[in-house]
């Protein structure tokens, strides 16, 4: 029976990286890859293009408030903040009309890739992927692991000679 709960729980801590992994994914593919081409873009057109599909995933999934953190919080977990630098971004490039200088248009783009990355990477809230359900996720890790973790020590524990 010892060996069972092992497996069991050992199996649902893999299932959990495997989500945990799949929705890592699904963020990149239907946000941060369009923020990463935003801030990569060229002209401004391409740039609002590729923010505004970032934008709208991040509203239809709830991601405009609140923060990744269970326990504390600290300003890098800040949903609201990112989502309204990404706002203000879109709204910033729209109103760049077509006459408008290519040096000023070339620095509205330099500071657009300046707010979205850092170090050449999607400036974004850690464990924003699984937001709201960072606590269910939290809760789901600790127990599988460290029941399976148990479990094994048991059954090691009455099968050793």
């Amino acid at each position: 029976m010892k060996l069972a709960f092992a497996i069991l729980f050992t199996a649902s801590f893999l299932i959990w990286v495997g989500v945990r992994t799949i929705a890592g994914i699904n963020f990149d593919r239907n946000c941060e890859g369009y923020l990463k081409r935003a801030a990569d873009a060229n002209t401004i057109d391409l740039a609002i293009e590729n923010l505004k599909v970032a934008t709208k995933y991040a509203e239809q999934n709830g991601m405009t408030s609140g923060f990744t953190s269970i326990m504390y919080r600290t300003p890098n977990e800040d949903i609201g903040f990112w989502y309204k630098n990404l706002t203000a971004s879109l709204k910033e490039l729209r109103v760049v009309k077509p006459d408008t200088p290519q040096l000023e248009k070339t620095n509205i783009l330099m500071k657009l890739r300046e707010t979205l990355l850092d170090q050449n990477s999607i400036t974004s809230p850690p464990g924003i992927s699984i937001y709201p359900s960072n606590g269910s996720y939290a809760m789901w890790s600790i127990l599988s692991f460290f029941l399976g973790f148990v479990f094994w020590i048991m059954w090691v524990g009455d099968n050793s000679y």
